[in-house]
């Protein structure tokens, strides 16, 4: 009879937890959970095949291009020409207001007294000038690719330095297109220019302030790093240039100080650097390069479209290179990137909206369940779907209840006979 109380004891705490299993998944898949779990202080709680399947992103996919981006020679098409990016042409009149190409052979170049990968990025970072910062960001990469300096060490400012326009301000304060001294297309190129700006001076703040652990992240990641802030440095000379076509210059208009903050929230953590800065910023950049090119074709403004366009592909090389840091980050720490991405996104209190260009995430390597929202609900409720209902099972139960009730019976038989 004690086995038989015993029995219905556990009948009755089983029925009970699995009334309660179905709210408890539920809980477990609201963003609150996602830093408990990141840290595996609730691993244990879920059931093997949930557990599975909710890490089922942790694996890569890589961009194809990427090997190939690092591998590439230095690129210095600097100036937009006739067909696209081209060298700077010796034998023709540039613009007025045409930035410099940066070259170490060229009328432009400097020789800073900086020894190393980590003193160059600081130099960057200290110089207000746009153009002078594209410069010194290129030869500082070129004198990398010839491999006549190390990483070394520096220290990054608080804040870089910036010319005196344009004036940054609050971004309801920057005025809407329609209501912009400049025309719409040198608006929009004007924002892209102060975008290629920071972007510049955040990739070389990466090397900087990271650069005490280059024996931990390796050489490769300053080497991406450097290499994203040439590419940038490229990009704003031929903003610069296309607003100086069109009559205007870099400062002609306010201009935000947002994309800053970001770095400053990330300034002691490079996994979180990661994931905000390339696989947030840049990646809203992709979303973007689209719908800038076709609003530039409207206005009958080819060029401009086409410089965005070139752009907004070659940034896919930028998200790519922070998706794989990020996860080799992650593996160096034991942490499962998607909860620690998504944890991030909470802790630091981004906000991601679409309309996102899918396509182009998808080829940079970000998973779509962690910015869309739509993506995580399904996902969540598949999990939560893929569990038998209460009903299901409560109605099994009976079954397991008569086998065991039966064994006990025919035991006890067994004991009176003998």
């Amino acid at each position: 009879m004690l086995e038989v109380e015993f029995l219905l004891f556990q009948i009755r705490s089983g029925c009970l937890l699995l009334l309660l299993l179905p709210l408890v998944m539920l809980l477990l898949q609201h963003p609150w959970c996602c830093p408990l779990l990141a840290t595996r202080r609730l691993g244990w709680l879920l059931p093997l095949p949930v557990f599975a399947r909710r890490f089922s992103t942790a694996v890569a996919s890589q961009w194809p291009g990427l090997p190939a981006w690092r591998a590439s020679p230095l690129n210095h098409n600097r100036y937009w020409g006739l067909q696209g990016p081209a060298p700077l042409p010796i034998d023709s009149s540039l613009p007025s207001g045409t930035p410099p190409i940066g070259s170490l052979e060229g009328p432009h170049a400097t020789k800073p007294e900086a020894r190393c990968l980590a003193e160059w990025g600081a130099l960057v970072l200290e110089t207000a000038d746009p153009s002078s910062k594209a410069v010194l960001t290129h030869q500082a990469f070129q004198l990398w690719c010839q491999g006549k300096m190390p990483i070394g060490f520096g220290k990054a400012p608080d804040m870089p330095a910036r010319p005196v326009k344009p004036e940054l301000v609050h971004p309801r304060k920057i005025p809407h297109p329609k209501a912009s001294a400049l025309p719409p297309n040198a608006h929009m190129l004007h924002n892209l220019a102060h975008i290629e700006l920071n972007a510049i001076d955040l990739a070389w703040d990466t090397v900087v302030r990271f650069s005490y652990a280059s024996s931990q992240l390796g050489t490769q990641f300053f080497a991406d790093f450097a290499h994203v802030a040439d590419d940038e440095s490229r990009h704003l000379c031929w903003c610069l240039q296309r607003l100086s076509e069109l009559g205007f210059r870099y400062g002609d208009m306010p201009a935000h100080n947002l994309l800053w903050r970001d770095c400053h929230k990330t300034s002691e953590h490079v996994d979180a650097r990661l994931a905000i800065i390339p696989m947030v910023q840049e990646a809203r950049g992709l979303d973007a390069g689209p719908r800038l090119v076709e609003r530039l074709i409207g206005l009958d403004d080819n060029r401009s479209a086409g410089i965005v366009q070139c752009i907004s592909e070659e940034e896919v090389a930028h998200v790519a290179v922070g998706v794989s840091w990020f996860y080799r980050v992650c593996s160096q720490q034991g942490i499962e990137p998607s909860l620690r991405f998504k944890d991030l996104m909470i802790s630091n209190g981004v906000t991601l909206k679409g309309p996102f260009n899918y396509a182009a995430r998808t080829m940079a390597g970000i998973p779509r369940d962690w910015y869309d929202a739509s993506v995580q609900d399904g996902y969540s409720m598949s999990i939560v779907g893929s569990l038998p209902s209460t009903n299901e099972m409560v109605h099994a139960i009976p079954s397991q209840v008569h086998e065991r009730l039966a064994q006990i019976i025919v035991a006890e038989s067994k004991n009176n006979e003998t």
